[in-house]
């Protein structure tokens, strides 16, 4: 049997410094991103450890809403992932080259969306300077916000959800990130495609967002942090489990969980 674990990234499985203090601060950790040479994101030994191990006795898949840029630096301990899957489901790498024909059906897919241009012009109405530091266009695929969350208008979250709720659009605040994604744009699709390239008879997953719900339902088990959008929202759902830890320490933790899974 062929096991596939597809993992999303950010506060999932690795943690920048502010994302590792969200639980109790784990005693090493290893880093796993640079950025303009700086070390940015983390794990913990152990989880390192464990990772490892997991990718050598199954299909590991990173998962992430980062586009292609942001994704390539990251590095994960053990060996180059044959797969992954980044811009949301937007992208997918094999052995580390993006393969044009997915973007391809992806983007004549997103061609019957509500256009984003409509979407832009909305988030740069609503984003007001006193609580939002920059906008961002991810690839010509979704947009997000780099905001201040605790200055976030009250109510501002729910009315911007509805608005694109009504227009075929998610949202998504992960952090600093306010995301407007097209509900056509999934992890699980994507996901869905690895598996079937890879022969794949089992998936498990891990994710802590808005969007990554798809790709939880869809798999065989999952699991998310006790921490970050779906904790904060009381989200849960059958063969979900959720970690008892906290911060870079669910890091570690979910992927004990999935390497036990992968092992039954």
């Amino acid at each position: 049997m062929s096991v596939l674990v597809a993992t999303d990234l950010d506060r999932t499985l690795i943690y920048s410094r502010k994302a590792m203090a969200l639980g109790e601060l784990p005693p090493a950790v290893v880093c796993v991103e640079l950025r303009d040479g700086k070390q940015a994101s983390f794990m913990t030994e152990q989880c390192a450890k464990l990772l490892e191990e997991l990718a050598r006795r199954s299909v590991l898949v990173p998962v992430t809403t980062r586009v292609p840029g942001q994704y390539q630096r990251v590095r994960l301990p053990g060996p180059p992932a044959r797969f992954a899957v980044a811009a949301n489901g937007g992208v997918i790498y094999v052995d580390g080259v993006p393969d044009p024909s997915w973007s391809g059906q992806v983007r004549r897919l997103l061609k019957e969306r509500f256009p984003l241009s409509s979407v832009w012009a909305y988030v740069a109405q609503v984003c007001r300077a006193e609580f939002t530091v920059k906008l961002r266009n991810a690839d010509e695929l979704f947009c997000y916000a780099i905001v201040h969350p605790h200055r976030l208008p009250t109510g501002f979250a729910d009315d911007v959800a509805g608005w694109a709720a009504e227009r075929g659009w998610r949202t998504s605040l992960q952090g600093r990130k306010l995301y407007w994604v097209p509900e056509q744009l999934t992890k699980s699709a994507a996901v869905a495609e690895v598996a079937a390239r890879a022969g794949a008879t089992s998936v498990l997953a891990a994710g802590d967002s808005l969007l990554d719900v798809d790709m939880l339902l869809a798999a065989d088990r999952a699991v998310h942090p006790a921490h970050g959008e779906l904790f904060e929202r009381g989200w849960s759902a059958p063969r979900v489990a959720r970690t008892a830890a906290r911060g870079a320490l669910a890091g570690e933790e979910l992927v004990r969980t999935l390497s036990g899974w992968a092992v039954r």
